[in-house]
């Protein structure tokens, strides 16, 4: 079957799907505003934790600050985490480290210690979020193609929201909504679908990336109901594996780990009467990668392909899994 004939048309050979030194580029410069993004709330509680603290006259003073109690733990080394597991006592103990061991040997600079500490172990959280940054990035930018491709065409949508654990009806102001976005539904020719990124397919036993179910968002929000669905393989329209990352270096690994999963999928489902549509989605796609995925579209391992950062492949692609 040629590629014009099957979901990949947008595809004409292998270097379609190879990414640009410009692209890369682009995805590094992405990274770094939205590290700025997120480390926006940590420079402002740091310059909110300077001007109280700056009231002490004595690194001890500190301990009369009530608001500030919460910014000590974190600069004696504490995650939020760890804080919850702690006592009284070990929370005292741990406050008094960080004053006699760090702030008072720093004399009259000790604010500037304690600020310096509260960042590093701040900066140190954020770092441990951005390590999922690209996958984020990702999901937000395929979200935003599906959700301006049914609104384009007329359909309306409702979006889970992934923090509330709520869906919400499609309305005129939704800019940013894709930050929070963890699943799509919409209705067309009298069909429900529904896609879930993250979810844990019971046939597969894994985590897939995205899914396409045959149902509305009214039978995912009940439990019994929802259930049943996740756990029937005919549920499933299609799977995808969706790497966001953008470095070069890292392509190949990505790329080995969707492989992985993918025919995890493929032969899970494989052993059900059921075979949904196998689809891959990769920022970073270096030329023999790109080799290895039209090989497995050639042979109709792989449905669908594309390079997430060229947009005429994101509009393909995303009208395929809106079309299924």
């Amino acid at each position: 079957m040629s590629p014009s004939k099957c979901g990949f048309g947008h595809l004409k050979s292998a270097e379609d799907l190879v990414t640009s030194y410009e692209a890369v580029r682009a995805g590094f410069v992405s990274s770094a505003l939205e590290k700025n993004r997120q480390a926006t709330p940590f420079v402002a509680e740091a310059r909110t934790l300077q001007a109280l603290s700056s009231k002490a006259k004595r690194p001890r003073d500190l301990l009369k600050i009530t608001e500030i109690q919460n910014a000590l733990l974190t600069a004696s080394g504490l995650s939020e985490k760890a804080v919850g597991h702690l006592t009284e006592k070990n929370k005292k103990d741990a406050i008094e480290g960080l004053i006699q061991n760090f702030l008072e040997p720093a004399g009259d600079k000790f604010v500037e210690e304690l600020l310096f500490r509260f960042l590093l172990i701040r900066g140190d959280a954020l770092g441990g979020s951005m390590r999922n940054i690209w996958g984020a990035l990702a999901q937000r930018k395929l979200s935003r193609a599906i959700l301006s491709h049914l609104s384009l065409s007329g359909i309306a949508y409702t979006w889970l929201h992934s923090q509330k654990n709520v869906w919400f009806n499609q309305t005129p102001e939704d800019s940013d909504i894709e930050i929070f976005l963890r699943g799509i539904s919409w209705n067309t020719r009298g069909k429900s679908r529904t896609i879930l990124f993250n979810l844990t397919v019971p046939c597969v036993g894994n985590n897939v990336d995205l899914s396409v179910l045959s149902c509305s968002h009214m039978d995912i929000i009940n439990k019994k109901v929802a259930a049943n669905i996740i756990k029937a393989p005919r549920s499933y329209i299609a799977l995808g594996e969706l790497k966001g990352g953008i470095d070069p270096a890292g392509a190949d690994e990505h790329w080995k780990t969707a492989r992985t999963a993918l025919l995890r999928i493929r032969d899970a489902f494989g052993k059900t009467t059921h075979k949904p549509h196998l689809f891959f989605i990769g920022a970073a796609i270096e030329k023999k990668m790109a080799g290895e995925i039209w090989s497995l579209l050639k042979n109709k391992s792989l449905e669908n392909a594309a390079n997430l950062t060229d947009d005429n492949h994101l509009t393909a692609i995303t009208k395929w899994l809106c079309s299924l």
